[in-house]
């Protein structure tokens, strides 16, 4: 019998997490500070099991959830842009911008320092997808052969990340 392959979508109202951020356009040019309520959309295509699952989607419910708690009012900073330098301090993290023209201080607390180049939909797709993929690869068992991360900045407006084992 042929295997049937199904996709599952996860977009529920708790898939969400608050952010402030500034988009960088150049050396010279970035956004103000300002945040958005970001939502999270994740697609899974997996094989039909012959109980007629494909597995318990609930184990990335949490996994999505937690990833979103982990983002949840902070600012993001991004580590690889070559238009930011980070200084780290006990009590402060500051951001360096054009030049060192503008020097932005952040309580500690307040900042999550993300490996990636801009602090943008396209990014944080990928950066989610990189951290759904770990578990991914140790659940074989759930025969995941296909994820998509979509991560909305406000309705109608996102950016997704693709991967599939094909």
């Amino acid at each position: 019998m042929k295997k049937r392959v199904t996709k599952i979508e996860l977009f529920k109202q708790a898939m969400n997490f608050s952010a402030g951020h500034f988009t960088i356009f150049s050396e010279s040019e970035r956004e103000n500070l300002h945040g958005h309520n970001f939502s999270v959309y994740v697609m899974f295509e997996a094989e039909v099991m012959e109980n007629g699952i494909a597995f318990n989607y609930n184990v990335y419910k949490k996994i999505i959830l937690d990833i979103c708690q982990l983002l949840d009012q902070v600012v993001l900073l991004p580590l690889k842009s070559p238009y930011l330098r980070i200084e780290e301090s006990d009590e402060y993290i500051y951001a360096f911008f054009n030049g060192r023209k503008e020097k932005i201080p952040f309580l500690r607390r307040d900042v999550k320092l993300l490996p990636m180049r801009n602090i943008t939909v396209e990014e944080l797709s990928q950066w989610f997808l990189q951290q759904l993929l770990v578990d991914v690869e140790k659940n074989q068992e759930h025969f995941i052969q296909a994820v998509e991360v979509k991560i909305f900045s406000g309705p109608g407006q996102s950016g997704s990340s693709f991967w599939s084992q094909k």
